[in-house]
């Protein structure tokens, strides 16, 4: 149960009113360190997700060579996705690893959008560090190259969506613009704005990450325990808006 002596942080409920979210990350597994909790809450109610990862994860598995990798880690992605009942799951195919800012990535975020036509956009954070909790190392943790690539992709094309005049090629390829996107919400944040009860949706988390057995199986000695490092970040969460779980996001409007 949540202590009752814990004293809450001044955050934001997660906006409610949504039907339509789309979670566009650089690497199979970013969305599983926490944020699938939230997925497997949103599907139960009906709503729409989809996933869009901008590369396979090619280059995250030491002992096995990128060509061979890419095509298990978008297995077990698509395995993960669905335990939390994702709709659809959209590889874009750029490289793992150095994923470079610019407009070709930015157009590829933004036919996604104009695909799916979401109302929330999800990702992980793209600042320099991690949001602080015990199950990464308490904060301050430096952030990868390509989730702060992609986030910052995700911020332009977020717009770049709703104006037809730019990447006019996907007007001509027949995704007309959208402009119904309301926000994105960035997880693992160290400066979190809002918050989300996942209480009851810790073990589909769980669940979700473990689907991803040979990255896992390839994390240095074998000691990482996804089950403790969920648990502890959706406590660390719930502690922080007085509920048993809860997941901490960063927002910003359009």
């Amino acid at each position: 149960m949540t202590d009752p002596s814990f004293e809450t942080n001044l955050l934001d409920p997660f906006p409610e009113d949504w039907t339509r979210a789309l979670c566009v990350v650089a690497h199979p597994d970013d969305l599983e360190y926490g944020a699938a909790m939230a997925v497997a809450r949103w599907t139960s109610e009906g709503r729409y997700v989809a996933y869009v990862l901008a590369t396979a994860g090619e280059a995250g598995i030491d002992s096995m060579r990128p060509e061979l990798a890419g095509a298990v880690r978008e297995r077990e992605e698509r395995a993960s996705a669905a335990i939390v009942g994702v709709h659809a799951v959209e590889f874009l195919g750029h490289p793992d690893g150095s994923l470079h800012y610019g407009m070709t990535l930015r157009r590829d975020i933004a036919r996604e959008i104009r695909r799916h036509r979401p109302d929330v956009l999800v990702s992980i954070t793209h600042r320099a560090t991690f949001g602080g909790s015990a199950a990464n190392g308490g904060g301050g943790t430096l952030n990868q190259a390509d989730h702060r690539i992609l986030g910052q992709a995700l911020i332009d094309a977020a717009r770049d969506a709703g104006n037809r005049w730019i990447h006019e090629e996907l007007g001509e390829e027949g995704f007309e613009p959208w402009n119904g996107t309301r926000l994105i919400a960035f997880a693992g944040s160290p400066r979190p704005t809002h918050g989300l009860d996942v209480s009851g949706h810790l073990d589909a988390g769980i669940a979700s990450l473990r689907a991803h057995a040979a990255y896992l199986d390839n994390l240095g000695d074998g000691a990482f325990d996804p089950a403790a490092f969920i648990t502890e970040q959706a406590e660390h969460g719930g502690r922080q808006l007085g509920v048993d779980h809860g997941l901490t996001f960063e927002i910003f409007t359009l």
